[in-house]
């Protein structure tokens, strides 16, 4: 339709703990996602998979060496093997499953990497076990989720497993903040917001970002920022549907450089080499 504006891909990036690689989980239109492998030691990136549906990324970890993926999708069909929605384990950059638990709705599902070999599902006892992973194990008692059914409860565990600094999450604020150092002049400020009423190409759970300074605790908004995070001193994010790598001087100075453009990608049929 005329006038209508164009939505910029959506990203999300998981960030492995103990190795140099980052998983994409690249959206959009609405009903496609695909995972993009990123090597973090030389930028590079390796297309993985698309589906038809949905990955709710607030709900996804990778082990710490980078290897496997647990995330949490929908496809709305209620009356196949998955019952419309799933939690699996796949091996990056991949979405095949090695692990597959039916689920049927949209409340827990997903979970996070205690280490290489233990994961814990989110709402475990909810799943209908399909499929068990070889050599990795569940253990329920890794990880609580702060009582959090949705997206919240992983995302903000996630969040402060990996460095991030906020308070005690609560279900009832609509806004919460997490800061993560990049030097010792800067911060770098993550706001979650949980909005019914959020901005167009955005969803009910969407985060954004800031800079601070750590003494003056001057703030530079970034308000294109879908996704950042520290790694190793550098600054990365996504904006616009776009990757990018920078710093920030001691004055503010933001050195940037844009690493991809994921927006003009199209769905692809992909067969997972395992």
């Amino acid at each position: 339709m005329a006038g209508t504006e164009t939505i910029p891909a959506r990203i999300h990036v998981l960030i492995a703990r103990a190795a140099p690689y980052a998983l994409i989980i690249r959206r959009g239109p609405s009903k496609h996602v695909c995972t993009i492998g990123w090597n973090l030691r030389d930028d590079t990136f390796q297309l993985g998979q698309w589906l038809k549906g949905r990955i709710y990324e607030y709900r996804c970890d990778l082990s710490p060496d980078g290897r496997h993926l647990i995330y949490f999708a929908m496809n709305g069909k209620w009356e196949s093997e998955t019952k419309g929605s799933w939690t699996a384990i796949s091996r990056t950059p991949y979405l095949k499953a090695l692990g597959l638990w039916a689920k049927g709705d949209c409340w827990n599902g997903g979970g996070l990497f205690a280490d290489n070999r233990r994961y814990t599902i989110n709402g475990a006892g909810g799943h209908q076990s399909l499929r068990t992973p070889p050599k990795l194990v569940h253990d329920e008692k890794a990880y609580v989720f702060h009582g959090m059914s949705e997206c919240p409860g992983i995302y903000f565990t996630r969040l402060r497993r990996d460095g991030w600094q906020g308070d005690e999450p609560s279900r009832f604020r609509n806004i919460e903040e997490f800061d993560k150092p990049i030097s010792v002049d800067w911060i770098l400020r993550k706001r979650l917001h949980a909005d019914l009423n959020h901005p167009p190409g955005k969803g009910v759970y969407y985060e954004s970002h800031v800079l601070i300074h750590a003494r003056s605790m001057h703030e530079i908004a970034c308000p294109n920022w879908g996704w950042a995070d520290v790694n190793k001193g550098h600054l990365l994010w996504a904006a616009d549907g776009k990757i990018y790598r920078g710093e920030i001087d001691t004055e503010g100075h933001l050195k940037e450089q844009e690493l991809t453009d994921l927006n003009d990608m199209t769905f692809e049929p992909i067969a997972a080499p395992y």
